[in-house]
């Protein structure tokens, strides 16, 4: 063999099958073969198991799958390449042309944008209402068929609660399908529920390090089934070093999503003492007029602490501009903290009316929290707040 065809087509290594590795390699591999065409059309008719080409599957990529779709209490679980990727799919994948979805003001301003914008392109019509108008989601389903409702709970970015249980029952009487963009809450939570589709943006609390995007959804066999060809042909599939990365994110996950929303709640709890502060939105507050209804659903609350500063949006970028361990940035659920100021912050897709609905304020500002010392992060904040005239 000589060296230019050796170097394409190395030694082979075999790992014994009773010498495992502890952390499983990264298959960075396109493709994959089988030894006779009629062992690689046996799998490609779902015959055996195996794998072909990596747009379909990957070994690292589903091993991610299969860790979320347990963690969710679901079957199973496809990953694609960022976590607006994951909405876009879904939804275009889940609706067509004449079919009618509800959402809600306070979702994540890239999924609206898709269903007003890219849908609505293709013939999909919506209503758009409140998270908390139970009535409306009732009158809305009753009014015309609807084939999905896509909903966040904590809603980003002002951690409304969403009534989980009570919108996938109206939905399941009336013959809708239900979304649930799951990541602020994190794949540990809501599984209990009867939601058909849990999205996850992986680039959060999943990764949690702020170095590699991702997206997921988990649903049963079935459900995943009805959007596999689909993903197939959109091609947004997760690179498998990305995929070991978010598999590696996970090992620590609970040990930083519960550090984070302990460090959190202390945030929020001391925010509510300071002069200048109008409202503090974290669901771990007794005081939050929807506390009662996280306790029933949530174990954990989360990292994201909103509030709003009483000086408007110029308090809020002297606030954030002052912070010395927050970096003003997108983006949550990583080991550093970030902040959000209402320049940054502001819903542009919607008016003012509807931005006030959705509890978005001129004086906005949230808080995604890190694994800093939480003492280190209440003098910042302090010493921020002082800064702004809040203090």
């Amino acid at each position: 063999m000589k060296d230019a065809t050796l170097v394409n087509h190395p030694p082979q290594v075999e790992v014994p099958p009773d010498n495992h590795p502890v952390v499983a390699p990264i298959h960075q591999s396109v493709k994959f073969e089988f030894e006779t065409v009629e062992e690689t059309l046996r799998a490609l008719r779902g015959e055996r198991s195996g794998f072909f080409y990596a747009r379909s599957s990957n070994p690292t990529t589903r091993q991610l799958e299969l860790t979320l779709a347990a963690l969710q209490g679901r079957e199973d679980c496809m990953v694609c390449a960022s976590g607006v990727a994951v909405v876009a799919q879904t939804l275009l994948s889940l609706t067509k042309q004449g079919e009618h979805l509800l959402c809600f003001v306070e979702s994540y301003g890239p999924t609206r944008q898709l269903i007003r914008r890219v849908l609505g392109k293709f013939g999909v019509t919506h209503t758009m209402l409140s998270i908390e108008d139970l009535a409306g989601i009732e009158a809305a389903l009753v009014a015309r068929p609807t084939r999905l409702i896509i909903f966040e709970s904590p809603t980003n970015p002002v951690n409304k609660i969403a009534d989980i249980a009570a919108i996938t029952r109206l939905a399941r009487a009336h013959g809708a399908m239900t979304v649930l963009d799951n990541t602020f809450a994190g794949v540990h939570q809501h599984g209990r529920y009867d939601v058909d589709y849990y999205l996850h943006s992986l680039t959060k609390y999943i990764s949690g390090h702020g170095d590699v995007l991702g997206g997921a959804v988990i649903a049963n066999t079935a459900l995943i089934r009805a959007l596999r060809a689909d993903f197939t042909v959109f091609g947004s599939m997760l690179d498998p070093h990305a995929a070991f990365l978010i598999q590696r994110g996970l090992k620590s996950y609970f040990l930083r999503y519960r550090a984070q929303s302990a460090s959190a709640q202390r945030v929020a709890e001391y925010l509510v003492e300071q002069r200048g502060v109008e409202r503090v939105r974290y669901p771990g507050l007794t005081s939050d007029p929807q506390h009662a209804l996280a306790r029933s659903q949530m174990s954990d609350f989360g990292g994201i602490v909103t509030f709003d500063l009483s000086g408007g949006a110029e308090a809020g970028r002297r606030f954030a501009e002052a912070l010395e361990l927050f970096a003003i940035t997108p983006s949550l659920g990583s080991t550093e903290s970030l902040v959000m100021p209402p320049q940054l912050l502001g819903s542009r897709d919607l008016p003012d009316e509807l931005q006030r609905q959705a509890g978005i304020g001129p004086g906005t500002v949230r808080l995604s929290i890190g694994l800093e010392d939480p003492d280190d992060l209440l003098t910042d904040i302090g010493r921020a707040l002082r800064a702004a005239g809040a203090g």
